[in-house]
């Protein structure tokens, strides 16, 4: 439920958009627009980030467990995965902010 808000934020953004509502704007609204989005997707992010961290955790405690089951051995040894997507995670944030400034200032 984390993620609803911001995915609202970034639809009501993107068809104000389309509509070709920013390009009557004036400069101000184009500027809080962004900041709404920016502190959305940062907090968006925070939230993701803090739960691949608590899967980490997960997964180094499922790594010291005595006569593992070979769905605890599978699961515990996904870390890399893990580390893949917190990284993935920054990046497409990052891309989906340069979209919002493409589409609210052009």
């Amino acid at each position: 439920m984390a993620q609803v808000a911001p995915a609202l934020v970034l639809i009501a953004v993107f068809v104000l958009a389309a509509q070709g509502t920013f390009a009557t704007a004036s400069d101000a609204a184009g500027y809080l627009t962004i900041a709404v989005a920016a502190v959305t997707g940062f907090l968006a992010i925070v939230s993701q980030y803090a739960a691949i961290r608590e899967a980490e955790a997960l997964l180094l405690d499922m790594g010291k467990v005595k006569d593992p089951s070979a769905l605890t051995k599978k699961i515990a040894s996904s870390r890399d995965f893990l580390s893949l997507t917190a990284i993935a995670v920054i990046g497409l944030g990052l891309a989906i902010f340069a979209l919002v400034i493409w589409a609210v200032m052009a």
